[in-house]
């Protein structure tokens, strides 16, 4: 790692194709928005020689090509790739977005990295969707690595974060949460802030001075050694802590001094093991300057201390009938098993696939078998079916350098894979497999829309398919109730990127409309009718004429249609013309537009003409009489009922039982979740929970989660429905 003893950096530069997978680490770097990601994945790319000034790859162009919601606010919102060389290692560097509402992207990250690291603004501290990755990475047992960023700000602590981050990370262990350097201050400026100037190695006892721009390594003086003894020797036992070795602890504590070697092996295992959890400092490269402060430490830490593909168990592989297969892990020989965890679309190139490549080894221009299943309820098609794999290449900002393949373990880019979309499978055409899916997100927030012209409504569909295609964390609907399009997203950012790229990259433009929950109308008492169809008009006439009682059930019941008639009054041949006609009435409503349900509608008695009736007659007899009975009803409006489940830390749980009052809902219970949680179960009507995805992250700091499913409709308090009632007959 980078406190070992006289370390120095080697051949560096820009990534190429991997050959062995023990050469390769993928690693994520996950943190809140501002935190820093991205600036350190330029400093990364600097310090690797991938880059030749700070932030640039060698076209001018940024290092990640990124979509933005509003070009002035520079936001981030989908999952990058940077892959650089560094001493003999491929490093593929995998860039989150740090807004809630692009978890599918972190998501992605996750699935595709063998290690997290975990970036920490020293000015901001932790946030609490930081500690629910941890949490997600610490449930799979993800190695983790902690940097601190942000040194230069005049009211950065790097102990007090450190402490913090023990504090976040470390509740079952605070010792496995251990800085390996500690930051070197120079002078002290104007406003008595002294600014980081370099590092000093904990285990090796060595300074790493980073004022000129480049690293540079020397013994620290006489009087900065007592500085750091207590923290080294904190670290030497929480290394031990960890160490295969169960002697080294009493050996150490009776006085042995534990080699140097050692104790960096045994930090190294702890740390792939997922068991310890460096924390580290960095700071971006000034201008001219060839190296960030801490970026070397981190590289090798990269490269040292996390885990090479060859650590990953296999993944879960079934054929796409679902028939179980072993497939040993990360083999280059292996079967192919390779999965899309993002698609995008390039404008020049099309549709560009990145890929992950679990088993065997993926060539351009081979055939490959895309297996997606599993996410039908988010409007993407089930499907198998066989590809031309384009060219592999690996990206870099706007650039795309050409891979002549890509072995088990690494990382790629496919182009031109018109039917694969994230989440799918690529196999051997002759040996189809499917990946166990990773779970993904569900998309709460609804946004209604429309095409804003006829030339945008010959593109939607088609524009639509593409944009889910990319991002397996919108839900497309086609509401058959409402007769809405709904795109359901994670928040509001994730809804305005959805628009802006329906409209840059699709040529759709579409308008948002007031979404619509599913209403329904039911009666509440017995109630009769009688439908009278009787017209001459020359040849043969319109004649039907029907009695019904419509008496309300219990819900869930549906329609109930039920034949009493004696004596021929209505013909054989006509009762199913009359159930016809009264359904389709109830498919229309009687009061609001909304479709009846949970009612028994009983056919009592008639007339007929031997010449003028008919089926149609009958069906408009059926509809009327249906219709006369809801004139002296009471009608209730029935509305959707949701179950609400709110995962939310202790401290919130009383503002969102409060909140879930005021949205006329109902808790049902609660009970603890660990860590401090309180899982909150509450019955809501869906039409006032459409932004509570919103609302609830606002309510606790970004800190709960909820989840939601349809329980039932129940009346609608009258207040409320009568108003609804006024609005559909035009009379707001």
């Amino acid at each position: 790692m980078g406190d070992k003893a006289n370390a120095h950096p080697g051949a560096a530069g820009r990534a190429t194709a991997a050959d062995h997978p023990a050469s390769v680490r993928n690693v994520v770097l996950v943190g809140h928005s501002g935190s820093g990601k991205t600036t350190l994945v330029e400093a990364l790319a600097l310090t690797a020689g991938a880059v030749n000034r700070a932030g640039r790859v060698e076209d001018g162009g940024t290092v990640s090509d990124y979509d933005e919601i509003e070009h002035r606010q520079q936001r981030s919102v989908q999952l990058s790739l940077v892959p650089v060389d560094w001493d003999g290692y491929k490093i593929n560097i995998l860039d989150t977005p740090g807004y809630a509402d692009f978890v599918g992207e972190l998501r992605a990250g996750l699935r595709a990295a063998d290690a997290a690291l975990f970036v920490v603004s020293a000015s901001d501290g932790v946030d609490g969707s930081t500690r629910m990755v941890w949490e997600e990475c610490a449930a799979v047992g993800m190695p983790r690595a902690i940097v601190i960023t942000h040194l230069e700000s005049a009211r950065s602590d790097f102990d007090e974060m450190t402490r913090t981050c023990a504090e976040a990370f470390g509740a079952d262990d605070p010792d496995a949460v251990l800085p390996l350097y500690l930051p070197l201050h120079g002078p002290q400026g104007p406003d008595g802030h002294a600014p980081v100037t370099g590092l000093i190695g904990l285990l090796s006892q060595r300074l790493f001075d980073y004022s000129s721009g480049e690293r540079k390594e020397s013994e620290p003086g006489p009087e900065q050694l007592p500085l750091i003894e207590e923290a080294r020797n904190r670290l030497i036992e929480g290394i031990i802590a960890e160490s295969e070795d169960e002697t080294l602890m009493d050996r150490y504590l009776g006085g042995e001094e534990v080699d140097f070697s050692t104790l960096v092996q045994d930090l190294e295992r702890a740390v792939a093991r997922g068991i310890f959890f460096p924390v580290l400092a960095a700071a971006p490269a000034a201008e001219g300057a060839k190296q960030g402060l801490g970026t070397v430490e981190l590289l090798e830490l990269i490269t040292g201390g996390f885990p090479t593909p060859l650590e990953r168990e296999a993944p879960t592989v079934t054929t796409p009938d679902g028939k179980a297969r072993q497939v040993k892990a990360c083999d280059p020989d292996g079967p192919l098993v390779a999965e899309v965890v993002k698609t995008a679309s390039d404008p020049y190139v099309g549709r560009v696939s990145m890929v992950r490549v679990f088993s065997g080894t993926l060539r351009p221009d081979e055939t490959v078998h895309v297996s997606g299943h599993g996410l039908a309820d988010r409007g993407h098609e089930d499907h198998d079916v066989d590809e031309r794999i384009g060219a592999l290449s690996a990206p870099f900002g706007k650039q795309q350098r050409a891979l002549t393949h890509a072995i088990a373990g690494d990382l790629a880019c496919v182009a031109k894979l018109n039917r694969a979309e994230t989440g799918d499978t690529l196999s051997s055409k002759d040996d189809p497999l499917l990946m166990e899916p990773w779970e993904m997100p569900d998309p709460l927030l609804p946004l209604a829309i429309q095409a804003h012209s006829k030339a945008d409504e010959d593109k939607l569909s088609q524009g639509l398919g593409r944009l889910v295609a990319e991002d397996p964390t919108m839900r497309l609907e086609q509401n058959q109730d409402t007769h809405q399009v709904v795109l359901w997203c994670l928040g509001e950012a994730h809804a305005d990127v959805a628009l802006e790229r329906l409209r840059s990259r699709y040529g759709v433009q579409v308008d948002v409309v007031p979404h619509k929950v599913s209403l329904r109308e039911t009666f509440a008492d017995r109630s009769a009718g009688r439908g009278r169809h009787v017209k001459q008009s020359g040849g043969h006439g319109q004649y039907a004429i029907c009695a019904i009682e419509v008496e309300p059930l219990p819900g869930g019941s549906g329609i109930e249609f039920v034949d009493k008639v004696v004596g021929g009054a209505v013909p054989r041949q006509f009762i199913p013309s009359v159930e016809k006609g009264v359904r389709a009435q109830a498919a229309r409503g009687v009061a609001a537009g909304y479709a009846l349900i949970d009612i028994r509608i009983t056919l009592l008695d008639g007339k007929a003409h031997s010449v003028d009736s008919s089926d149609a007659a009958f069906q408009t007899a059926g509809a009327l009489a249906l219709r006369e009975a809801a004139v002296d009803a009471r009608i209730h409006l029935l509305e959707p009922v949701a179950e609400v489940t709110v995962l939310v830390g202790d401290e919130y749980v009383g503002a969102v039982m409060s909140d879930l009052s005021g949205r006329r809902g109902r808790v049902v219970g609660t009970e603890q979740a660990g860590g401090n949680r309180t899982l909150v179960r509450a019955e809501v009507p869906e039409i006032e929970i459409g932004r509570y995805g919103v609302d609830l992250r606002s309510l606790s700091h970004g800190t709960a989660r909820f989840n939601r499913t349809y329980a039932r409709h129940e009346p609608m308090p009258a207040q409320l429905a009568e108003k609804i009632r006024e609005q559909a007959q035009g009379n707001p």
